[in-house]
């Protein structure tokens, strides 16, 4: 990496996940290896053949303004809180507003909005509509009401790319603060559609676990019983710093992001390519100056469908290796889409800062095909000084991460 690179560093965290209501009790339940997972008991999943989700362990509407939170679809609100929670751990930097980006990912915007007041359009007719479906709707939304809430004008974006959208926001946080366009960005993804229709389509495409019976051993990444993903939902936000900004307000650093790499397969709307996954992992290493025996660690993106995770490995083993220690925490928290890239990124950056790796739960039989050094039965702890991160999406969206200690 040439010496004009500017280097980066996360200085905040913050995050609301089916395991806790922030940052710290996430991590905590991932270190114990509990379960986010559960049934879903309203009325409308009754007749679906799939009736578990991840849900949110503390709801949004516990912490933020009641009159705010009414104009607000589920994905922007808790976009608002890990937001409110990453800022308060940076310090709330002091930073001229059009030096400070804001960038949040998602993958389906705020569908709940769109399909309840669709909903409502239908059974009341134009005058029931809420005056503020739009805004609550539009995909733009979490980012747009965290730039209001922090008086950020240094760009508000949304990349909208799947399941990759939250690492692709933090990889654009780390191109805009290279590029010299802003000193502190902050990134992330959110989630939220938890809904009948969207439960359907990814039953109908045998996508989804339907292990009902058994919520919490349904994500079974890398093991021969896997069946498919738990749809899940959530938010996690990251601040990113030029280092030499950081430094001179003395904040804690809680890693480095090193380097990043985003690639399109360009070949199937739903099936990857590995040849794309590859490119993005190796990318990521050459942005950040390492190598691939540098990596000591890999947050798989490992949603336990049975092919996708197949093809994962082998991009792993050809990109990096069969050296580092892997986990998939989506075998907790289920699948949370457009946040899973962040809430990847913000276990890799604790897994650096604390020396600590979560396992991989309900991972009773690792498939053979897969050959890698998936964590398991327990978190596995020693210095982690450089950790690769991976999400994948729908229409062949890939994005690598790399963080380093600080």
């Amino acid at each position: 990496m040439s010496s004009d690179v500017k280097d980066v560093v996360v200085t905040g965290l913050g995050a609301t996940t089916p395991l806790g209501g922030d940052v710290a009790s996430t991590w905590a339940a991932m270190l114990a290896g509990e379960s986010g997972i559960g049934p879903i008991e309203e009325e409308w999943a009754a007749a679906l053949p799939v009736r578990i989700a991840g849900r949110l362990k503390s709801e949004p509407t516990e912490v933020l303004d009641r009159v705010q939170a009414r104009r607000m679809d589920r994905c922007e609100q808790i976009a608002l809180v890990a937001a409110r929670e990453a800022w308060a751990d940076a310090g709330r930097p002091e930073v001229e507003p059009e030096r400070l980006a804001v960038v949040i990912g998602t993958g389906t915007g705020g569908a709940l909005t769109l399909l309840g007041q669709d909903d409502v359009l239908e059974a009341s007719g134009v005058r029931r509509v809420s005056p503020h479906t739009v805004p609550m709707l539009m995909a733009n939304g979490p980012a747009a009401w965290v730039s209001i809430e922090l008086g950020a004008r240094g760009g508000a974006h949304t990349p909208v790319s799947a399941c990759a959208s939250g690492a692709e926001a933090i990889a654009m946080g780390l191109d805009l603060i290279r590029l010299g366009r802003a000193d502190v960005v902050v990134a992330g993804g959110t989630e939220a559609c938890i809904a009948p229709l969207p439960i359907a389509g990814f039953a109908q495409a045998k996508a989804h676990s339907t292990r009902n019976d058994a919520p919490a051993l349904a994500s079974r990444p890398f093991d021969t019983g896997r069946d498919g993903f738990v749809i899940g939902e959530g938010a996690a936000v990251v601040v990113l710093e030029r280092a030499e900004f950081a430094a001179a307000r003395a904040a804690r650093a809680h890693a480095r992001l090193a380097g990043a790499g985003v690639t399109s397969d360009a070949h199937h709307i739903t099936a990857a390519h590995p040849e794309g996954q590859a490119r993005a992992m190796r990318l990521a290493l050459a942005s950040a100056g390492l190598s691939p025996l540098d990596i000591e660690h890999v947050h798989a993106h490992a949603t336990s469908t049975p092919l996708g995770d197949l093809v994962e490995a082998r991009s792993v083993t050809e990109a990096i290796g069969l050296h580092p220690s892997v986990t998939a925490t989506k075998s907790m928290t289920g699948h949370l889409f457009g946040a899973a890239g962040a809430v990847g990124a913000l276990a890799a950056i604790l897994a650096v800062r604390d020396g600590v790796v979560p396992a991989t739960a309900n991972l009773d039989t690792l498939d053979p095909e897969v050959g890698l050094d998936v964590v398991a039965g327990g978190p596995r702890r020693g210095a982690v000084t450089a950790a690769l991160t991976n999400s994948f999406g729908f229409g062949g969206h890939n994005a690598s991460l790399v963080f380093t200690a600080s």
